[in-house]
């Protein structure tokens, strides 16, 4: 027990968490009908850790099961055109129960629907990246879920939990909890092998892990083992730690926090030195900024790089392209990702960070590089 509280300290000390819930847990397979009791177990978790002072998302399954109940589709296998019509029907109700829940507390909910396209292309990423940071910075609490009325057989994720570890390395979440039907990860199926061991800890997601991963045992769920650990490969690929754990009792994360079972995936690095270092990776910068003297001086002090500083601008980049950024003798000292794309960076290098929304006429970041998005080379 003690091993396992020392363990939830990854969750209770992380400053960003995505907590993911399953269908299972939130709608009941026999009536089709909100959890509710359990549901306001889970917002008094999610306010309790908001008051801490961490940032919080939650992505959460359930539209379609909701939905099928008032369209009397039935409990048989939905057709694909019958599934987007009951996540038409269930996000509503989904979403009006989180805001009710929530907003007895104070908090603020917002939903956020996602489809693949969303967290691949990068204008898209870059969009939706933005808009969930500035929703933790203004105290909300966002609620995501698939697009399921729009997303088709052929892009769709077909579970919540890869998508969960897709959000979390797009926001650089520290910790990922998918609440589940299960405690965590055995060595076979406990259903079928009764001398199936369970595994506390994974720290690399070897072939004979990936082996153990059996289907879904839910008939409302459409995620099984595989796609958890399909999912632990992202997050931890991204410096996240990922959580599997029991969610059916009541406040299913103050029971993780508090050392109840669970698999914990950890990984080798934190998601800012992970996200670093693929900066520095980049084989190919697409441009370079050529920076002054005392701006070169602010970013070996750990600093952002500001439009005044940059005097030279080579190269043709996009928004969210990564850019070397050259000291006045023009050797490279940086690398990061840039804001701007090349045309606005050229309209607005030099100039003070007040004149950006004249000079583009939309208020962008007021920083090309930020630091977070830049590694000293």
């Amino acid at each position: 027990m003690a091993d396992r509280k020392a363990a939830a300290r990854r969750l209770s000390e992380a400053r960003r968490v995505v907590v993911k819930v399953g269908s299972a847990l939130l709608v009941d397979a026999d009536k089709g009908r909100l959890n509710r009791h359990w549901l306001a177990s889970l917002a008094a978790d999610l306010v309790r850790m908001r008051r801490r002072g961490q940032d919080v998302i939650m992505v959460s399954s359930g539209a379609i099961a909701l939905g099928r109940r008032h369209l009397k589709l039935g409990s048989g296998r939905l057709k694909l055109e019958e599934s987007q019509a009951a996540a038409a029907v269930g996000q509503i109700r989904l979403a009006h129960a989180y805001k009710e829940l929530l907003d007895e507390h104070g908090v603020t909910v917002a939903q956020i629907l996602l489809t693949l396209g969303d967290t691949e292309q990068r204008r898209r990423y870059l969009n939706a990246r933005g808009t969930l940071n500035t929703l933790l910075a203004l105290g909300a609490v966002p609620v995501i879920n698939e697009n399921d009325t729009v997303a088709t057989a052929e892009i769709r994720y077909g579970d919540n939990d890869r998508l969960a570890a897709r959000v979390a390395q797009m926001v650089g979440a520290d910790c990922l909890v998918l609440l589940s039907d299960i405690d965590g990860l055995y060595t076979a199926d406990p259903n079928e092998d009764p001398d199936a061991e369970f595994i506390t800890r994974v720290l690399e997601i070897s072939p004979e892990i990936e082996a153990m991963a059996g289907g879904s045992s839910s008939e409302v769920g459409s995620g099984g083992m595989q796609t958890k650990i399909a999912a632990a490969k992202i997050a931890v690929g991204a410096g996240c730690h990922l959580c599997i754990a029991k969610g059916a009792f009541e406040h299913p994360l103050t029971r993780i926090e508090e050392g109840a079972r669970c698999t914990w995936f950890v990984p080798s690095s934190t998601p800012v030195a992970m996200r670093k270092q693929w900066i520095a990776g980049t084989l190919r910068p697409a441009g370079a900024l050529t920076v002054d003297d005392g701006a070169a001086r602010a970013l070996l002090d750990g600093k952002s790089l500001l439009p005044a500083g940059v005097i030279r601008a080579l190269g043709r980049f996009e928004r969210g392209d990564t850019v070397s950024i050259m000291g006045p003798n023009g050797a490279e000292i940086a690398r990061g990702i840039c804001a701007y794309s090349d045309a606005d960076t050229a309209r607005i290098m030099g100039r003070q960070s007040a004149e950006i929304e004249r000079l583009l006429g939309f208020r962008g970041r007021d920083e090309i590089v930020h630091r977070d998005d830049l590694v000293l080379l």
